[in-house]
């Protein structure tokens, strides 16, 4: 079991890595299964419901992971200022994250009432349109609770106490599962909300994920110990420090979730049988991906938490370490996956028709998957170094091409959705190109950002 030492400072050691990785798995499964319970439960309404759970379900993504841009810097700040001995310091930055991500929240769900209906006319299908708006304004109140959820995961993370993630996990999951199956269908006397009643169900859902994780740092004596929620007023030098850290972080998340917003969208003339399979493929991605982003986010802390302890040398020893136990486990989950990938596409309810659409598109995203697994163990690295303008400039680099490898896929080639989904694999490509670049090319020690 992991303890919480005074300096709070990691060791390279598979043992450490495991120690963070397995508890941040278990954490990221409960928003994918959210996502994944909604698309089986969903697809039981029929193809059209499938479909435009896709959609709504990527445009959603973009607000989550925007939260995950504030919260990984969250996650770097405090694994630094624990490597440095500053624990003290720790509530002070924990408090100011809150507070930007709370307006960050309400943000995102005035746009959602009053801009994005306008946006998304244009690129929407008109039968569709009514039934994705309504269900997106109700599941963006979910948002700040969710962003509570995640800065808490944050502290949690940063001051290695990730064990303590796993409280709640399973009970969270099962509400979302129960409330899914209630709300749509309308079991247990609960009304019938038919595919609003996703909606709903995820909103509560986040509600629990918020209430249990604070829970746990009250219980746990870890608001004492790092004297949380002591001072939540503005602080001008910390509130300073979490922006300049998140922003290009937070653009970098909207930018990679907006492409595939994009792609979805022009996923729209292959009809309504590709956005069902696309949809399914996310799923793939989301729920095959919980190891994967958990490693990453294990490199972020891990690189922050060495760079403050002076140790330089252990960094590329710590990435090499985390890539290639992200590697194995990618493989042998996408292993099961494509052995009984007929089971797995079965749960969304649809013929054999489908079925047999949807294999060659998983075996392209599986390749795609693989790929995302090296390359965001360095992206992640070098958010760990602080530099995260260049994990932004990563970002653009990597979404242009993206979108330009995709357009021409789609409107110049006119491909099959399969050489669609190969843009996954390219765009990981580029992104674990420059990463790799920017960690052994070694500048990065001689300027490390302060944070």
């Amino acid at each position: 079991m992991q303890t919480l030492s005074n300096d709070l400072k990691v060791t390279v050691t598979n043992r450490q890595i495991f120690q963070i990785v397995l508890p941040i798995s278990a954490s990221l499964v409960i928003p994918n299964i959210n996502f994944l319970t909604n698309s089986i439960f969903l697809g039981g309404l029929g193809m059209k419901e499938l479909g435009n759970a896709g959609i709504t379900g990527v445009y959603y993504l973009v607000l989550m992971f925007a939260g995950s841009g504030f919260s990984n810097a969250l996650q770097a700040i405090i694994a630094r200022q624990g490597g440095e001995g500053r624990k003290d310091e720790i509530h002070k930055v924990f408090a100011q994250g809150q507070r930007t991500m709370l307006w960050f929240s309400l943000g995102g769900i005035l746009f959602t009432w009053f801009i994005a209906p306008f946006i998304l006319k244009n690129f929407v299908r008109a039968e569709d349109y009514t039934q994705e708006i309504n269900f997106l304004k109700i599941r963006v109140f979910g948002l700040p609770f969710l962003y509570m959820f995640q800065a808490g995961n944050a502290f949690l993370l940063g001051t290695l106490n990730s064990r303590y993630l796993l409280v709640g996990t399973i009970g969270q999951s099962l509400l979302n599962i129960f409330l899914d199956y209630s709300f749509i269908y309308g079991n247990f006397y609960f009304p019938r909300l038919g595919f609003n009643g996703a909606a709903v169900a995820s909103v509560i859902a986040e509600i629990s994920g918020m209430v249990i994780v604070y829970i746990v740092i009250f219980k746990m004596g870890l608001k004492d110990k790092f004297h949380l929620f002591k001072n939540f007023r503005y602080d001008k030098t910390y509130s300073k420090i979490v922006v300049n850290i998140s922003a290009p972080l937070v653009l970098q998340f909207i930018l990679s979730t907006v492409t595939w917003l994009i792609f979805f969208i022009l996923l729209e003339q292959y009809g309504e049988q590709a956005k069902a399979i696309s949809n399914a493929m996310r799923n793939v991605f989301s729920f095959t991906g919980v190891l994967t982003w958990a490693f990453a986010s294990t490199s972020n802390i891990m690189v922050s938490n060495l760079i403050g302890q002076g140790s330089y040398n252990k960094v590329t020893i710590v990435i090499k370490k985390i890539m290639w136990l992200s590697v194995i486990t990618t493989c042998g989950l996408l292993s099961i996956l494509n052995i009984y990938s007929h089971y797995f596409l079965r749960l969304f309810g649809q013929d054999e028709v489908f079925i047999n659409a949807a294999l060659p598109v998983m075996r392209v995203v599986s390749v795609g998957m693989l790929m995302m697994s090296i390359a965001t163990t360095w992206l992640y690295a070098v958010t760990g170094t602080g530099r995260t303008k260049m994990n932004l400039l990563i970002e653009i680099i990597a979404t242009i091409l993206y979108l330009l490898f995709t357009l021409s896929m789609i409107k110049t080639f006119h491909l099959s959705l399969a050489y669609a989904w190969s843009n996954e694999f390219f765009y990981w490509l580029i992104v674990f190109s420059i990463s790799f670049w920017f960690i052994k090319k070694g500048g990065w020690q001689k300027h490390v950002q302060v944070i």
